[in-house]
């Protein structure tokens, strides 16, 4: 417990670039989720095929080899383009936007799934009720397929955030200082390495735990008035 105590300030940097990793590689799935549903649900062939291909191709690839790949390979490729067209000087990629980046691409095909079912889950006659009122296309989506949506998506969501959580793990390796980067760093060192993982266990235990119980309100918010079976 005194190393722990000794080596807080790391860990507690290490939790929160894993929680801003985690949020900022969310945002980008969840922005990839709602593309790719409404490409997939779209009347245009064209588009459903680009979905199909992305949420094939991305959920067929293992993780931790996209990050590698973007982390080492985008970097050269952005450079070759920007030498090659003379739009851009030399680009950088950073770790941190390596991760979140492949991260919010990886789970935005997961979540384009989880969006699809949930859209689909919506009765049509309620959508067809709101267009024969007259209703515009926003406010059939705010007041009808909005609400609905989320509550349908829920449980996916929550799942799949959680999961999205624990791989934000996997950036260590190309260096970015996370909560694992920094337990291993500081086990290596002291040669206490179970010591600091067995925190870095305890701490993603206690940051999962708080958002299903966050994501559990949100449920409950959002199926008000719904009779469970």
């Amino acid at each position: 417990m005194d190393l722990i105590l000794e080596y807080r300030s790391q860990l507690i940097d290490g939790t929160l670039m894993t929680i801003q990793l985690a949020l900022s590689s969310l945002a980008i799935a969840l922005v990839f989720g709602l593309l790719g549903a409404w490409a997939k649900l779209s009347a245009s062939r064209a588009a459903r095929r680009i979905a199909g291909l992305y949420t094939t191709v991305v959920r067929g690839v293992p993780d931790l080899v996209l990050i590698l790949l973007v982390f080492f390979g985008g970097q050269v490729t952005l450079n070759n383009i920007g030498a090659a067209t003379g739009l851009w000087g030399y680009i950088e990629v950073s770790q941190f936007a390596a991760g979140a980046c492949t991260i919010g691409v990886i789970f935005g095909a997961y979540f384009t799934e989880t969006f699809r079912g949930a859209i689909m889950a919506i009765p049509r006659g309620q959508i067809e009720a709101g267009i024969s009122c007259g209703m515009p296309r926003s406010l059939i989506f705010r007041h009808i397929i909005w609400p609905q949506m989320v509550r349908f998506a829920l449980p996916g969501f929550t799942n799949n955030w959680l999961v999205q959580l624990k791989t934000t793990a996997l950036v260590s390796v190309i260096g970015l200082q996370d909560l694992v980067y920094n337990a291993f760093t500081a086990g290596r060192s002291t040669g206490q390495l179970f010591t600091f993982m067995a925190a870095a266990f305890v701490i993603y235990l206690a940051l999962t735990g708080i958002s299903d119980l966050v994501l559990r309100a949100v449920e409950r918010r959002y199926s008000r008035g719904v009779v469970r079976a």
